[in-house]
């Protein structure tokens, strides 16, 4: 039986160290699974609750008493609280003292001050090949030399009983492998802690044609400066024939301090405007105002219909001398008797009497309000009044929002995932070959030949290799 790191040459193991306890606490690995599990247990958390919402929201769904006590552990913004960059820390403070508890004796078989090779090891394994050989031990020890040399990289040469041992070796630095992950983890540790505490979440509505150089934290009043000016150019939208928006699309343009475009693009869902570490995505949209609208005006009476193309601000003659109507503005929504009857058109109506006979019977002069309603066209015509209006058309002025984010840990969470993907295939697909090839002489003529390997990992597959090893062996003449 062969003596660990941890047994003297008697075979006893060693008396525990005691060791310096705080050290000992972040190297053990149960520390490492009891941070895993808080973390799980808290993204399980944060996904049952929604993040980020509004305090209205919160206190309808949870109560006062419960939402009072959610929000002093900061769990509405979890991953951004100061327990959970915490638990970060921490784990990642376990990572590298477990990281260096071990590299001492890592570095040391990876770079050994003299590399060194027992036959009796190789001689008890259990892969190995054999076979005879016709040629002499001198011939074979040459051309067998060079061929472990080229397939591993290096070949070492030692003389036994009765014939010669050749050794080699390649991949001791597969090792690192497992460094390797646990690099990878560090570096999407820090991405997250710094992109909670140095990143941002905010929200901006731009009217159409507008621009801005300011954001607002959510569901917060505090502004945060872009550092350049955001101008939405215009927008377009398509729609499903169930009437379901299919695509929402905004131009936006950068606009620098000196007044200069640098960039132009059109967002849409998941495809965000990306400028100096922030990144624009497509969140919401709704109508702001409309540039013009298209009326009909129909006459009770007569049933005569007229149409009249406005914009705000702007009056007509209403049609057989019925008065004046001047359009005041676009509203998202009016109420009437408690309802709210949605988008329409506000507008000041100076209407004329007309008698029986069709003629004007007054000057008008009684201004009064109207509303006109998208939904409900014949909305006006209860009004009572000489002509009803209806909306025929109108060209829509949209507002686009924009969800701004700014996470400076993001690079480091890509690099991460880079270096995961080659600790992993270092770790479960590299290892540490070794292999001896022994020549005996035979009591005859010619020699008996052994190939036999070891690999720290995936012994199915070295014990595959050596034996192509023995087939190309044994084809050398």
């Amino acid at each position: 039986m062969t003596r660990n790191n941890y047994e003297d040459k008697t075979g006893k193991p060693y008396p525990a160290r005691a060791g310096n306890p705080v050290w000992n606490l972040f190297k053990s690995v149960k520390l490492t699974v009891v941070l895993l599990l808080l973390l799980a247990a808290t993204s399980v958390i944060g996904t049952l609750i929604p993040q980020n919402g509004t305090e209205p929201f919160y206190v309808e769904k949870y109560g006062e008493v419960l939402f009072k006590l959610l929000r002093v552990f900061d769990i509405f913004n979890m991953y951004n609280a100061w327990w959970f960059i915490l638990l970060l820390l921490l784990l990642s403070i376990n990572i590298i003292v477990c990281s260096i508890d071990k590299l001492g004796t890592t570095w040391k078989i990876i770079f050994p001050d003299k590399v060194s090779f027992h036959i009796e090891k190789f001689r008890r394994l259990k892969h190995k090949e054999e076979f005879e050989s016709y040629l002499k031990p001198e011939s074979l020890e040459v051309k067998y030399l060079s061929f472990i040399e080229k397939t591993f990289g290096m070949a070492v040469k030692e003389n036994i009983d009765n014939g010669v041992a050749i050794f080699g070796e390649q991949g001791r630095w597969t090792r690192l492998g497992v460094y390797v992950v646990h690099l990878s983890i560090l570096l999407m540790l820090a991405g997250a802690v710094i992109g909670g505490i140095w990143g941002f979440k905010a929200f901006v509505a731009i009217p159409e044609g507008q621009t801005v150089d300011s954001a607002f934290l959510r569901d917060s009043d505090t502004p945060v400066e872009l550092g350049f000016k955001l101008r939405y150019n215009s927008f377009s939208v398509t729609f499903y024939d169930t009437g379901q928006p299919k695509e929402f699309k905004s131009s936006l343009t950068v606009i620098e301090a000196d007044d200069k475009e640098t960039i132009t693009k059109d967002i849409v869902v998941n495809d965000p405007l990306r400028y100096k570490g922030l990144s624009f995505y497509q969140s919401t949209y709704g109508v702001d105002s409309a540039k013009s609208v298209i009326f009909k005006i129909t006459n009770k009476k007569s049933g005569m219909t007229y149409t009249r193309k406005m914009e705000a601000g702007e009056t007509i003659d209403i049609p057989e001398s019925g008065g004046k109507f001047t359009l005041t503005e676009f509203v998202q929504g009016y109420n009437f008797q408690g309802h709210n009857l949605g988008e329409g058109f506000v507008g000041k109506l100076d209407e004329k009497k007309i008698n029986e006979t069709g003629k004007i019977s007054g000057e008008g002069g009684e201004e009064k309000e109207i509303y006109i309603p998208v939904k409900y066209p014949t909305f006006d015509k209860m009004r009572g009044g000489e002509f009803f209006f209806e909306i025929q058309d109108y060209e829509k002025k949209y507002y686009t929002g924009l969800q701004v984010t700014k996470d400076p840990g993001v690079w480091y969470v890509y690099s991460g995932f880079i270096f995961m993907i080659i600790g992993c295939w270092i770790t479960f697909f590299m290892s540490h070959q070794s292999i001896c090839v022994e020549i005996t002489r035979k009591a005859g003529k010619g020699c008996n030949v052994v190939v036999s390997g070891s690999a720290n990992r995936n012994s199915q597959s070295m014990k595959l290799k050596i034996s192509r090893i023995a087939s190309k062996l044994k084809g050398i003449r």
